[in-house]
């Protein structure tokens, strides 16, 4: 799945490998933890083997100083790249279902057609409905064996499960309505109290009597 994200990263603009990290931290968001340096350089290294990517050392009068070979190498995808981009984002499979796979192409669904977006949207939600009646089953079996924090646990997971289904379903619905969902900006984001609180104002010292 790096593959896929690289390429449609690459496509946009050629990179430094540090700014494909920063710009692969931004789109996968909670899948990022998963992608390191120790990652990130050999699936580029094996990119461009394959021809899908090459690499360029930068303008030299744009390097600062000091900074390493590593730093000065930009990316850039070919046209067997873009080729091969476009075999990855038609992909629909159960490997699109799971966490990694559904996010890295869910981040790249406004350049896949509708038809591939509502395979992967459904394929999900039927993975995420087998993941809640598993749930639901383990909680109706062994609830009262499990004790308080593990089962508090087992609630967590079902909850997020059932948002998720509810959140997929607004989405399927949306795609077979030709609606995309929220532009950035149309929705408000919840304030947080404990920065917005005004902070308290101390009261003069009194001597005591």
């Amino acid at each position: 799945m790096l593959d896929l994200a690289i390429l449609g990263l690459l496509q946009e603009t050629p990179m430094h490998g540090y700014e494909l990290r920063k710009e692969l931290a931004t789109k996968l968001g909670t899948i990022r933890a998963a992608i390191s340096y120790g990652t990130l350089y050999p699936t580029l290294k094996r990119l461009q083997a394959t021809g899908w990517i090459t690499e360029s050392e930068s303008d030299p009068s744009m390097i600062p100083p000091m900074t390493s070979k590593r730093g000065r190498v930009v990316y850039k995808i070919t046209a067997e790249g873009k080729e091969r981009f476009a075999d990855l984002i038609a992909q629909a499979g159960p490997e699109t279902y799971d966490d990694a796979g559904f996010g890295v192409h869910f981040a790249f669904f406004s350049r896949t057609d509708q038809a591939t977006r509502l395979r992967i949207l459904e394929g999900r939600r039927r993975r995420i409905e087998e993941r809640r009646e598993g749930l639901r089953d383990v909680l109706s079996r062994a609830g009262e064996r499990l004790d308080a924090y593990t089962l508090e646990l087992q609630r967590h997971g079902l909850d997020a499960c059932e948002r998720e289904v509810r959140w997929l379903e607004e989405l399927i619905t949306n795609e077979r309505s030709g609606r995309a969902p929220a532009t950035p900006g149309s929705f408000d984001i919840p304030a947080d109290p404990a920065r917005d609180a005004s902070p308290e104002v101390p009261r003069p010292h009194q001597d005591r009597p």
